[in-house]
């Protein structure tokens, strides 16, 4: 890991020193490996190199290859379950080597806020894992866990452990117009077993209730990607995630090329309808796709074509439909990403894409 960084503050105006990177069609690499373009990886972690407590799979044998090829990596997640150290010592167990500097949480960022607004050791009333109360600490404030202990503002942030009388206190809290923060607002989260409530739900309970919503500190905030470029001293990053309205918004906020993988919450019937500022500048089926070229989209006159398919967009009934023998369907969503990216664009409404979606088997 290069350079080093205290604070997702101390970033807070740093971006990279590439151009912002996000358009009307997924770009190819010109013939060379995806991670060959680049000097650091900025990675989430759930859906992307874990789901749980697991690896997903192929995720600790691409990210391998790519470091050994001389990337680095910073981690950059808006779970704050954990603190950073805790963090590095789950991904080095998993087989993923990382220090506690390499992680940028959310938990890190609201802290950073919090201490912003409030005096030295002011109580917050919190509600999260361990790593938001961590980063509380470090950042000089004081966790309480009841509406009755005085706090001066609220921390909201992911606990497994949420119940009816946590929420309770965080309304009790919230209606006394106490400054209120929250790590994320990811509806929801994906575990081995499935989609869980994530902390946007939570947040969206305590909104319901009191009338007030949080000020949110996590992605799609661009403060955690800009410290992560910070951190690795980056001038050519990466972010990879799953998720097109954190991931890919943030990303895109921060200055820095996307990678979006399909091992998480974006299902492609999703990413086609990706709105401006959202949509990725790569897409992959998961790590792997950071190792090889990707080919590159060319319109054509009634839509795009990728690596052997065709996207054709049929304005009279708003569909696109797709045809081709490519060898690979991931390229013939590439071409239909650029199609229904630049039918939108135009004003029409999302195309109907169920038909060329069941041809590429998606």
């Amino acid at each position: 890991m290069r350079g080093g960084g205290s604070s997702v503050t101390d970033a807070a105006s740093t971006t990279a020193t590439v151009p912002r990177a996000e358009g009307t069609a997924p770009r190819g690499t010109e013939g060379a490996p995806l991670a060959a373009l680049h000097d650091v990886l900025l990675l989430d972690l759930d859906g992307v190199v874990t789901i749980g407590d697991q690896a997903l799979p192929h995720a600790v044998d691409a990210l391998h290859a790519a470091r050994t090829d001389g990337l680095s990596a910073v981690y950059v997640t808006n779970n704050d379950q954990r603190a950073p150290h805790a963090v590095a010592a789950h991904l080095t167990g998993l087989g993923v080597p990382a220090g506690a500097h390499d992680v940028v949480t959310a938990a890190q960022a609201l802290a950073q806020l919090a201490a912003a607004d409030l005096p030295p050791g002011a109580r917050v009333l919190t509600v999260g894992g361990g790593g938001l109360r961590s980063a509380l600490l470090g950042a000089g404030l004081t966790p309480v866990a009841s509406a009755d202990e005085a706090p001066q503002a609220v921390a909201l942030g992911y606990t497994t452990t949420l119940n009816w009388a946590a929420l309770s206190e965080l309304c009790y809290a919230v209606s006394q117009e106490l400054p209120w923060y929250a790590t994320c607002a990811d509806p929801v989260l994906r575990t081995p077993r499935g989609l869980a409530p994530g902390v946007g739900a939570a947040v969206a309970a305590v909104t319901t209730a009191t009338g007030r919503t949080p000020r949110v500190a996590g992605k799609p905030a661009p403060a955690l990607h800009r410290e992560a470029i910070a951190r690795g001293r980056a001038h050519r990053p990466l972010a990879v995630g799953d998720r097109l309205d954190t991931d890919m918004a943030g990303a895109h906020a921060a200055g820095a090329a996307t990678l979006l993988v399909l091992t998480g919450t974006t299902r492609p019937a999703e990413l086609l309808g990706a709105q401006p500022g959202q949509r990725p500048t790569h897409i992959g089926r998961d790590l792997r796709d950071l190792l090889v070229a990707h080919p590159a989209v060319h319109s054509a006159a009634d839509g795009y074509t990728c690596a052997g398919w065709h996207a054709t967009h049929h304005p009279p009934t708003n569909r696109i439909t797709v045809t081709g023998d490519g060898n690979d369907p991931l390229d013939g969503l590439r071409a239909l990403c650029a199609t229904s990216w630049n039918a939108t664009d135009t004003g029409a409404p999302l195309p109907d894409l169920t038909a060329a979606l069941a041809r590429l088997g998606w």
